[in-house]
């Protein structure tokens, strides 16, 4: 049993990414499935598919690469630690990299990046930051 269902997500992303590899399989969860349709929404991965294998179901996540193989997601952080919460305002969401990066909030009306909070005005849990 994990103590953390979400580091665990991201890790097995990041340790995909670089070993290239074409899709990765995570256990399924609503909050991995809102997770990764960010992930889509903002361009880090090519997409996502839900598997349903009878008991709790499994997400398989297609990584996108560059034009030359570059890897696109360099660095995913968890931010918002079971030890350690971290909820941010509106006004504190942090810029990653000048912009260049996202960080993803869990917010009142659902999962969504930092865009999109600041567009609503609404701040939440800070969950992970992607670059």
């Amino acid at each position: 049993m994990w103590s953390d269902p979400v580091a665990d997500m991201l890790t097995r992303i990041r340790n995909s990414a670089r070993n290239k590899a074409k899709h990765v399989m995570i256990p399924r969860s609503n909050v991995k499935c809102a997770i990764c349709q960010v992930l889509k929404d903002e361009g880090f991965i090519e997409g996502f598919d839900e598997i349903d294998d009878g008991v709790q179901g499994k997400i398989r996540v297609t990584l996108k690469y560059g034009p030359r193989g570059e890897i696109v997601l360099n660095q995913l952080k968890r931010e918002s630690k079971g030890g350690r919460r971290l909820f941010v305002g509106v006004e504190e969401i942090p810029k990653v990299l000048n912009g260049l990066g996202i960080a993803i909030l869990s917010t009142s009306r659902g999962v969504m990046s930092d865009r999109k909070c600041r567009e609503q005005r609404v701040g939440g849990e800070l969950l992970c930051t992607v670059y």
